[in-house]
């Protein structure tokens, strides 16, 4: 028996993103986690069973499934099996200015695995295409981003025609945010109908994060794509978060960036 829970690290330090076909000699591997990444795999043949903490699911064509990096899997893959795997670090949401991209994906985040209709072509150009555009010497950001956007939601439409549960609070919450951006855990928590300790305590559970680091992640990106692309006073942007003073939410982005907004629309504004 092992002292602890063997942890795979599949992407070099360098990238962000991995995507690439599946590794036909990975048809049975010993029960591990990832090191701080989310894994899309989508089978378009093999079968078999995938073990997911304590459930088994069935390996069969035009399924995927999403691994979060908290859970404990191993693969029992019992045919050949064919198809792509989308390994994304937390550091790729994290750049991402796309509000789109990072909402779909805590949304897939709560399902382990969705069944898609072998008659659609598109999922598997999709991945073919993602696949091609990560192959290239210059990989062309905005290409690859919007693949991801039209690939997510097609798997989100799927996951709701499988009626699975879509509606958990840690994912309302995300809805909201992404509508309504406010410095106030209490805020959400009213339009939630919970309270900021619930709300905590699911958070956590989910993401092994607060509701107020969920909340700074979204102001952040935010406040950067209004420092980047617009010309909004500093003032204006924190009366309009919720922050108290400009003062204040100075302070609270420099925390999370390690530069003041004046001095990051400075470095950042003209690229």
């Amino acid at each position: 028996m092992r002292d602890k829970i063997d942890t795979y690290n599949k992407i070099s330090e360098y990238n962000d993103i991995k995507i690439e076909e599946f590794d036909v000699t990975k048809r049975y591997t010993k029960p591990h986690k990832h090191n701080k990444y989310l894994e899309i795999v989508y089978f378009i043949k093999g079968t078999g069973f995938h073990h997911v903490d304590l459930k088994s699911y069935k390996i069969k064509p035009s399924t995927v499934f999403i691994i979060k990096r908290d859970e404990v899997h191993h693969w029992e893959i019992t045919t050949k099996p064919k198809g792509y795997v989308i390994i994304i670090k937390e550091d790729f949401l994290q750049k991402t200015l796309d509000k789109f991209i990072n909402n779909q994906l805590l949304k897939l985040q709560q399902i382990s695995k969705i069944k898609l209709s072998q008659k659609d072509i598109s999922l598997k150009a999709l991945f073919k295409s993602l696949t091609w555009e990560k192959k290239q010497e210059a990989v062309n950001r905005e290409a690859v981003e919007g693949g991801l956007k039209a690939l997510f939601s097609k798997l989100v439409k799927y996951a709701q025609i499988e009626k699975v549960e879509s509606t958990d609070l840690v994912v309302l919450f995300t809805d909201i945010l992404s509508s309504t951006l406010k410095n106030n855990v209490n805020f959400y928590a009213e339009h939630l109908n919970t309270t900021p300790q619930n709300l905590n305590a699911i958070c956590r559970k989910e993401y092994e994060k607060s509701a107020s680091d969920i909340i700074a992640d979204h102001i952040i990106k935010e406040v950067k794509r209004r420092l980047i692309y617009t010309n909004e006073a500093i003032s204006d942007i924190a009366y309009g978060l919720d922050f108290k003073d400009a003062s204040h939410f100075s302070k609270y982005f420099k925390r999370y960036t390690k530069e003041t907004p004046k001095k990051y629309r400075l470095q950042n504004k003209s690229n």
